[in-house]
């Protein structure tokens, strides 16, 4: 792959990534609860989702989702209503000293592959923006997962950067009314995402 158009890629993705969208709206939630403890099970289901639709838009989901009007919906509707299901566990969150055991690695992972995955605005996202950079005098294999491998990168330091900063910031609360607030704020935040997910039209 032509090294500008990999830079040019790279600058793309980036500028795409540091706009907060529901993954980092539950990882920013889930690190405000949990500390920094949860920043990789978190970080590692980002990159995980992001493998996942990235890998299903190349191989043809994508077009079929672009296409199929009925599919887009419901998947649409799945990763909505989960979102508002995250939203409405963290606004009921215990926040007393001990009330409640922090997030589990592997929960935490799955929760966060999940939201990433189920993204269908992300996979159809995948299908319009990967081929801009794909050179068909070239093999495309080897093009795809170089530009994977890249975005899956960028997308897990991404998470990181935020997962470490609402950590440290978990870290320095300690009442349980800042507590609280903080979960029914993140809550929040992820309910209006869901909903705003499947109101969306298009």
């Amino acid at each position: 792959m032509d090294l500008n158009i990999w830079l040019a890629f790279c600058a793309a993705a980036i500028v795409m990534l540091l706009i907060p969208g529901p993954t980092i709206l539950l990882v920013i939630g889930q690190s405000l609860g949990g500390g920094t403890r949860t920043a990789l099970p978190l970080v590692a289901g980002v990159a995980l989702g992001d493998l996942t639709a990235m890998t299903l838009s190349l191989a043809g989901l994508g077009a079929i989702l672009a296409t199929s009007a009925t599919l887009f919906t419901a998947l649409k509707w799945v990763g909505a209503a989960y979102l508002v299901w995250l939203g409405v566990k963290l606004w009921r969150a215990p926040v007393e000293p001990g009330a409640a055991p922090p997030l589990a690695g592997g929960r935490a992972l799955r929760q966060a592959w999940l939201v990433t995955a189920l993204n269908p605005k992300g996979i159809v996202f995948f299908v319009a923006f990967v081929p801009q950079f794909i050179d068909p005098a070239r093999p495309f294999a080897l093009q795809a997962v170089v530009l994977v491998a890249t975005f899956v990168t960028l997308a897990a330091a991404n998470a990181a950067i935020y997962a470490a900063l609402a950590g440290r910031l978990s870290g320095a609360v300690r009442r349980p009314a800042v507590r609280r607030a903080l979960n029914r704020v993140g809550g929040g935040v992820l309910v209006g995402a869901g909903l705003a997910v499947a109101l969306r039209r298009g």
